[in-house]
């Protein structure tokens, strides 16, 4: 029997003592007013029905299906308040004895704290109360025999104070669920606390909020796919110890995962010292905006590293560790694979490989777009042409563009000079060029604007 099937029947059975105390005290009533030569008119049809009424209400709470649950107490208290109409029609509405049995007709139904029940409850007894006096007529008796007033008054307060007993009990055992739920919430936090570990938080939620099914299940979104390493990382793993080597390499791990976290991205796995992760599944803003955010995200990953590798320096790393990062945006594959029994949230597609390859071309400290990707974020992101690239498992060359920053940051720099129109394009820092080069970029200024005035003079 299950949590749940235990609580059902336990409920049954606590309206089953009290149910049957309060038609013991009704039977015995009618049978002490039947040997007194009272109401006489059906009293063993009464009697029989106050003796068997508490076990069949006790068997239909018990076996009724599971989604009528909610149903069954509120139809019972209307029969029991029906019933006990019947039986105060039946006494001739002997004022005290009916004005007990009434009280407690209405005991539970209002204990339950439902007012739609206890009105249902007080309907069920006036009904039950016309119905009799067609059975049995009209008749107003104004006051019983003291031994029947005594009797139905004895009754009633045993009734009441075994009704009150097992409210009690339930209200204990409920207290006592409600803190086993609470424990059982309180572990479920821990759980997933622990759970969130290995799972992107993204991802996390989603399964807990039920928008997601754990099921072998995959479907096609435009997502932004992000990649990133550590440039040299193999040769440094060659120089320190393995403890120190894993502390590093767990620091920066933390750190940008940190900085993917604030941006909304989804971490997909990590690779050694690579970082693998997509922005717009499960939850997404559009291709641009999300496109946006994982741009943000490399620049402020970039930016982060001069911290890092100050730190570093001061644990005695003195290899200037930089990363390389590759963006593109595009259809992949996205959702669960692997089997009933392990499965893996993942992307798949040409379109993460892209990212990949972007990722493989970059420098030091360099973060590579696709052309998808500059285009959605060309209005906000200065980026440089850097040409194409032969990208394995691509057949044509694919142009791939530098990040540099936003342009609200460079707009405030006197230094920064950037321009782009249809076949021209210029970003120049002047505050990043050596003295040696200065000469030589202006000589290849004026040669560009002394070809462009000929060839005005040509058309002209």
């Amino acid at each position: 029997m299950t949590n749940t099937d235990q609580t059902v029947f336990s409920i049954a059975l606590h309206d089953f003592y009290s149910r049957s105390f309060a038609f013991i005290a009704i039977a015995l009533t009618v049978a002490l007013a039947h040997y007194q030569g009272l109401w006489q008119e059906n009293s063993e049809f009464i009697i029989l029905t106050a003796i068997l009424y508490p076990m069949t209400a006790l068997l239909i709470h018990r076996y009724v299906p599971e989604k009528h649950n909610h149903f069954c107490r509120p139809v019972l208290f209307s029969i029991d308040g029906a019933l006990i109409g019947l039986l105060m029609a039946h006494m001739h509405f002997a004022i005290l004895p009916s004005i007990l049995f009434f009280i407690m007709a209405n005991t539970s139904s209002i204990a339950l704290g439902r007012p739609g029940i206890w009105v249902a409850s007080l309907v069920a007894t006036v009904c039950g109360a016309y119905a009799g006096t067609l059975l049995f007529g009209y008749e107003i008796t104004a006051q019983a025999p003291l031994y029947i007033e005594l009797c139905a008054a004895i009754g009633v307060t045993i009734q009441l104070a075994v009704a009150g007993f097992y409210s009690g009990k339930q209200t204990n055992r409920l207290e006592k669920l409600h803190l086993e739920l609470r424990q059982q919430e309180q572990e479920q936090k821990v759980l997933a606390n622990k759970v969130s570990k290995y799972i992107s938080p993204q991802v996390l939620e989603s399964i807990f909020s039920g928008s997601q099914e754990v099921v072998l299940e995959t479907q096609r979104k435009k997502l932004v796919v992000f990649f990133s390493d550590i440039k040299g990382f193999t040769s440094l793993s060659e120089q320190i110890e393995s403890e120190v080597l894993t502390d590093l390499l767990n620091n920066y791990l933390t750190e940008m995962t940190n900085i993917a976290i604030k941006y909304g991205g989804t971490i997909d796995k990590y690779i050694g010292d690579s970082i693998m992760v997509f922005f717009g599944d499960p939850k997404t803003q559009g291709a641009k905006k999300d496109t946006l955010a994982c741009v943000a995200m490399a620049i402020e990953m970039r930016k982060h590293m001069k911290v890092l590798r100050q730190k570093w320096r001061a644990q005695g790393v003195k290899t200037p560790l930089e990363i390389r990062m590759g963006i593109n945006t595009g259809y992949c594959t996205v959702g669960n694979f692997g089997t009933e029994a392990r499965m893996d949230y993942t992307i798949i597609g040409k379109e993460v490989n892209m990212a990949s390859r972007l990722e493989a071309a970059a420098e030091a400290g360099e973060i590579l777009l696709s052309y998808e990707s500059y285009a959605l974020i060309q209005d906000k992101i200065i980026c440089r042409e850097k040409g194409h690239i032969k990208a394995k498992g691509f057949s044509r060359p694919v142009p791939v563009y530098q990040v540099v920053d936003f342009r609200h940051n460079l707009a405030a720099k006197t230094s920064f000079v950037e321009h782009e129109l249809p076949g021209f394009s210029m970003y120049m820092d002047t505050n990043r060029i050596n003295n040696y080069d200065r000469d030589k970029i202006a000589a290849a200024l004026e040669r560009a604007a002394l070809k462009i005035k000929s060839q005005s003079r040509m058309q002209g």
